[in-house]
């Protein structure tokens, strides 16, 4: 069991190179980023909330579904845009810094050397909620302004059902049932 962020680096750094631990011969990953250990991260988050295949984990997605949960409360109580508005992107680490879960240190240092198909994927699926979210701020907020009930209930169902179709792309590619996002798909879940 890996306690800190330093044993999983020391759990990494005793695999030979061009065993399973790495993605090419040497044990790195062929394009430099992370440590190259999928292999090795991949045994490491066994039993843990981290994904085996993929190495990443759900609970980074709680930070958008709190984003979501905000949203929705605001046409009842439109106090709730002054929460919403404090909202920020937050990187996968850090959301894991500033987090509770239980193995953040190793679910870190297993996003780094994720898989790069299923990693590029997730990446941008999270650029594409992030921009939804800051873009539709402003918008909320006009519509709180102008005190109008339809119309601002109209405007969140729109935002918080794209904003839950990425959230459910990005959890398929946690998953594994995915590992691509290509324009087409941005597109269906931008205009459904």
């Amino acid at each position: 069991m890996v306690s800190s962020s330093a044993q999983a680096v020391a759990a990494a750094d005793d695999s030979q190179p061009g065993d399973a631990a790495g993605d090419a011969a040497d044990g790195r990953k062929p394009d430099g980023k992370g440590a190259g250990f999928t292999g090795t991260y991949r045994l490491l988050v066994r039993g843990k909330n981290i994904n085996g295949n993929t190495l990443l984990a759900t609970d980074y997605l709680n930070h958008f579904n709190e984003i979501i949960m905000l949203l929705e409360m605001i046409p009842s109580m439109p106090e709730c845009y002054e929460d919403a508005i404090t909202w920020q992107p937050k990187s996968y680490a850090d959301h894991f810094r500033d987090s509770c879960f239980s193995d953040a240190e190793l679910a870190i240092l297993a996003y780094e050397n994720a898989p790069q198909n299923y990693r590029q994927a997730f990446d941008a699926t999270i650029e594409q909620m992030d921009r939804l979210v800051l873009e539709a701020l402003p918008r909320i907020k006009a519509l709180v302004e102008a005190g109008e009930e339809g119309p601002l209930q109209a405007g969140i169902l729109g935002v918080t059902r794209k904003l839950q179709s990425f959230v459910d792309v990005a959890s398929s590619i946690i998953n594994g049932n995915m590992d691509t996002l290509d324009q087409a798909q941005i597109d269906k879940v931008m205009n459904g």
